[in-house]
């Protein structure tokens, strides 16, 4: 039996599709409120009959803020994936993000050291690599520093990366993945694929920043095939391409059939948008659409290497071209109401 937490976010969606397609016993963890509706539509994204394999998961309601809950719901099982996160820039969401993020994987660590998991795959990020500006290729060796450049996600997944590598100091065998901004399709309100959904529209701007791109599916892969393969006590950067801002834009765009963005928003511009937005926010009594970090990220240039784990699994990533065409067409289909179910 295979343990999944998060598993009705994106990547537990994703992971939980290709874990049930290839046969195997998955529980999977969910809050008493949690909406299994996003479950349905991923499946139902690559199977024309989602219901056969969703009835393979069995689902427990726990909370990884809850030490006793992990330890019942790991009963019997031998590997854990874990995927459960907050994820935000929003100021007001950091002490949550913190406590879920920090102590909740030390949580996930001591109920898998304490049930004698064979073995733990923590889903991590590229934001908690650091942001070593002497660096010009980030790689799994790139040390965290503290810098004005980490953002309060950052400071909470490398907080979180640290109790999985006490875990395998007391023996527990890890792999972590760092991915770099995953899309794929799903809940399209939310983080970084709820730019599909905006781009659909059209957008006008661009800032002159850099970063790398993932598939969603190739995430979920990597991670079956690091859990299924003899690695352990390692981190692995999962990136498929690095892409001026810009370039993503005017790929979605072209999906899209929009006119590509042309506006160019530099540091100064960036920084009078995040305090207008903010301003706008309180008044309207909502959360800022761009924050001080997310807008000071989107002026940075990184470049990411996943040597790595290609080297390791000889692991091929799909285009990113690839990646956002049959993502956009996805969307496409969720938001015209004259298409029933869509299917791949």
């Amino acid at each position: 039996m295979i343990l999944v937490t998060g598993g009705t976010g994106l990547v537990g969606s994703h992971l939980l599709y290709d874990l049930a397609k290839c046969g195997y016993r998955v529980r999977a963890l969910k809050r008493e409120e949690s909406n299994l509706g996003l479950v349905h539509k991923v499946f139902s994204y690559y199977t024309s009959s989602p219901e056969s394999l969703l009835n393979l998961i069995e689902w427990v309601d726990a909370d990884i803020m809850d030490a006793a809950s992990l330890e019942e719901a790991m009963q019997g099982c031998m590997k854990v994936y874990h995927c459960a996160a907050v994820v935000s820039f929003v100021p007001n969401h950091r002490k949550e993000m913190l406590l879920v993020n920090v102590e909740g994987t030390a949580n996930v660590v001591n109920a898998c050291l304490q049930m004698n998991i064979q073995k733990l795959c923590h889903v991590s990020s590229i934001a908690s690599l650091g942001r070593n500006s002497t660096a010009a290729v980030v790689t799994e060796e790139t040390h965290w520093k503290t810098s004005p450049q980490n953002s309060w996600y950052a400071i909470s997944k490398y907080g979180a990366e640290r109790e999985v590598w006490r875990g395998a100091e007391e023996g527990l065998n890890v792999v972590v993945v760092n991915p770099s901004v995953i899309i794929g399709p799903g809940d399209w309100s939310k983080g970084s694929i709820a730019l599909f959904k905006t781009a659909s529209k059209g957008l006008k701007y661009y800032t002159r920043g850099q970063t790398g791109y993932v598939d969603v599916r190739d995430v979920s892969r990597a991670m079956i095939a690091l859990m299924e393969s003899d690695l352990n006590g390692e981190r692995y950067l999962l990136n498929a391409a690095n892409l001026p801002f810009r370039t993503f834009f005017d790929m979605l765009h072209r999906q899209f059939r929009k006119p590509d963005a042309r506006i160019s928003v530099g540091p100064a511009l960036a920084e009078f948008a995040w305090r207008v937005e903010k301003l706008r926010a309180a008044l309207g009594q909502r959360q800022p659409v761009i924050t001080r970090e997310t807008a000071r990220a989107a002026n940075y240039s990184y470049t990411f290497s996943s040597e790595k784990i290609r080297n390791a699994l000889g692991f091929q990533f799909t285009p990113i071209e690839n990646s956002v065409r049959e993502i956009c067409e996805l969307y496409l289909k969720d938001a015209s109401p004259h298409v029933p179910g869509a299917h791949h």
